[in-house]
C-alpha cells in the first residue's frame, strides 16, 4: 500500500476588494494573495477497502463528507474511476475559521497528493480547474506564492511576492466570523477606501515593503471589526512593536503584521500571547503544497 505526505500552506490577503455580486450571489473580488510558511500536513495512503476515510489531531473539523478534503479526494475518485480507498490524516496547525484558507488549502494537497499517488498524470493547471469546483480559493493554495486574484477569486495573475526578508506576525483571535455575514453587511455603494493594486503590485515588484504595510487595505475589515473589537486590538498591539502595518486577512478574524525586524515581531508575539492563543511568527512562501520535501 501506498502512501505520501504533503504541506499544505496558509494564505494572507495583502488586500481585499469587492467590485459588485453576481447573480448567483458570488461577489466580484480583486485582492492579492500571498502563501506564508504556516502549514498543515496532510498524510494520505490507500486501504484495503474503498472508501475515503478522513482523521485528525483536531476536533474543530468534521471528518465526514463535510470536509472539502472529503470532497476532493471523491472528485477525483469519481472522475477518474479509482477503486482504491485513502485514509487521510490531517495534522493541523492553520488555525480554522480564519481567513487562512486552512481548508481550501488542504483541499488542494489532497488534489496533488492523490495525482501522484495514482499516477493521473494531470498538470496543475488541470488541478485547479478540478479544484475551483471545490472552492474559489483552491486553485490559489495549489501554485502559491503571490498573485493578484480577480472574478470570484479564481482568475490569478502571479506576482513578485513578499521577500524572505519581510517578517510576518498573525494572530487568531478566539473568535468565529461568518464569511456570509461579512459580506452581506458590506455596503457595495458605500466603501470609502478601496485599495489601490497596481501600486501595491509595484511596491512587491520593487521590495518596498514599507510603502506596502502603510497602503494594505481590505474593504471586508470595516464590517467585521465592528462585530468584533479585538481586531482593532491585535492591531494595535502590532503597531506598538514597530509593524510597519497591519491588517486583517480575509473575511477574519485573523489579523497580521509585516515586520522588518524578527526581534520586533517576536515581541509583539509574547504580547499578544497574554490575550490570544494562536500567534505565530512566519515568513512568505514561494508554493503552496510540497509533498515529502520535494514541490509538485
Amino acid at each position: 500500500m501506498s502512501s505520501i505526505e504533503l504541506k499544505s500552506r496558509a494564505k494572507i490577503n495583502l488586500s481585499i476588494d469587492v467590485l459588485g455580486k453576481r447573480e448567483d450571489g458570488y461577489h466580484l473580488v480583486e485582492m492579492i494573495m500571498q502563501t506564508i510558511d504556516l502549514y498543515d500536513i496532510i498524510k494520505i495512503k490507500e486501504i484495503e477497502i474503498d472508501e475515503i476515510n478522513i482523521k485528525s489531531n483536531s476536533s474543530d473539523i468534521p471528518l465526514n463528507e463535510n470536509n472539502i478534503v472529503y470532497k476532493a479526494a471523491k472528485v477525483l475518485k469519481d472522475q477518474f474511476n479509482v477503486k482504491n480507498g485513502v485514509e487521510i490524516f490531517i495534522e493541523k496547525n492553520i488555525p480554522v475559521a480564519a481567513g487562512m484558507a486552512g481548508g481550501s488549502s488542504n483541499a488542494a494537497a489532497v488534489l496533488v497528493g492523490l495525482n501522484k499517488l495514482w499516477n493521473l498524470n494531470l498538470s496543475e493547471v488541470r488541478l485547479q480547474e478540478i479544484g475551483l469546483k471545490l472552492g474559489a480559493d483552491v486553485p490559489f493554495c495549489i501554485s502559491g506564492s503571490a498573485a493578484l486574484a480577480q472574478g470570484i477569486g479564481e482568475e490569478l495573475t502571479y506576482i513578485k511576492g513578499l521577500s524572505k526578508d519581510t517578517v510576518i506576525l498573525v494572530c487568531k483571535p478566539n473568535l468565529f466570523v461568518s464569511t456570509k455575514d461579512v459580506y452581506e453587511g458590506l455596503d457595495l455603494q458605500n466603501i470609502k477606501n478601496r485599495p489601490d493594486n497596481k501600486f501595491l503590485i509595484e511596491c512587491l515588484k520593487k521590495g518596498n515593503i514599507n510603502l506596502l504595510a502603510t497602503n494594505m487595505v481590505n474593504v471586508l475589515e470595516s464590517v467585521t471589526s465592528k462585530m468584533h473589537e479585538e481586531i482593532k486590538d491585535i492591531e494595535k498591539i502590532m503597531l506598538e512593536h514597530n509593524a510597519l502595518g497591519s491588517m486583517m486577512s480575509g473575511s477574519g478574524p485573523t489579523v497580521f503584521g509585516l515586520f522588518d525586524k524578527e526581534e520586533d515581531a517576536l515581541n509583539g508575539k509574547g504580547e499578544l500571547l497574554k490575550k490570544y492563543n494562536q500567534v505565530y511568527v512566519v515568513r512568505s512562501s514561494e508554493k503552496g503544497v510540497e509533498i515529502n520535501g520535494e514541490f509538485n
